[in-house]
């Protein structure tokens, strides 16, 4: 087993709610549904993806996790145009779309998302690069073909803990990826992903982690009552600032899990 294929502690029997509001079985039916339905629409316009706007790839990204019914709150800056690594704390299978909705990138997945249905299929026709987390040696290549990517001006978005955790837990930020931004020269931009009920307090019932399964992590999603995502962005870190991957990898750790800023409503 490669040590690039760290693990988190968090198991659904540990961590995830096993109380709380539901909504009724109709509505998270009707829920289930209409995110089939976006997500379909999404795969059928791939094709021409490129010449889609990427004001509409944020809208509607934004729409599949509101028509799962949860509540999206953004705030902060704006990410930057050009070549740039968005990276953020990762829970939820949710995370995909919350943070192609602050800037559609090249998604950097695990291989076993290929196998995902629906997901596994829109995600790699989008583009995303794989990477082999159980063959330490394919990481010299995936940092390379990231490092191309942001060279050549696309956004590459990247979880860095290499793992899900419930939201009330977090792991650390692994330094490989973090090379590739500095070997391009561009921006790094962090995003904090939060995940919580009505009253504000945080939830874990949108984390997908552990042995979990994907249609139970989905179940769970369109059951809830009251779920909000909050997606910060603070501002970004410049090329040059940091001397290497080590200190980039901790100060984006930083703003990603402990940044906050004001913020607003949508959907």
């Amino acid at each position: 087993m490669s040590v690039w294929l760290p693990s988190a502690p968090c198991t659904p029997g540990a961590c995830l709610e096993r109380t709380g509001a539901a909504t009724a079985v109709p509505r998270a039916v009707l829920r289930l549904l209409a995110v089939t339905a976006v997500l379909l629409a999404g795969i059928a316009l791939l094709p021409a993806g490129r010449w889609i706007p990427a004001g509409v790839v944020r809208w509607w990204c934004r729409a599949v996790v509101r028509a799962s019914g949860v509540r999206v709150r953004v705030s902060g800056a704006t990410a930057p145009v050009g070549g740039v690594l968005l990276v953020a704390n990762h829970i939820s299978w949710l995370d995909i779309p919350l943070l192609a909705a602050v800037r559609p990138a090249r998604m950097l997945a695990k291989s076993e998302i290929r196998r995902w249905p629906v997901a596994g299929r829109l995600t790699a026709r989008s583009g995303a690069l794989f990477i082999e987390r159980d063959r330490l040696r394919a990481l010299p290549d995936t940092v390379a073909r990231i490092t191309d990517a942001l060279a050549g001006g696309a956004a590459v978005a990247v979880f860095p803990e290499g793992s899900t955790w419930c939201g009330r837990a977090q792991g650390h930020f692994h330094r490989a990826v973090f090379q590739a931004a500095l070997d391009a020269g561009v921006p790094v931009q962090p995003v904090s992903l939060r995940y919580r009920l009505a009253g504000g307090g945080p939830s874990t019932a949108a984390a997908y982690i552990g042995d979990d399964s994907l249609p139970a992590s989905v179940w769970r999603v369109v059951s809830a009552r009251g779920l909000t995502a909050e997606v910060e962005v603070p501002a970004p870190i410049a090329p040059g600032s940091h001397p290497d991957r080590r200190s980039l990898a901790r100060a984006a750790q930083s703003l990603a899990c402990d940044g906050r800023t004001g913020e607003h409503a949508t959907g």
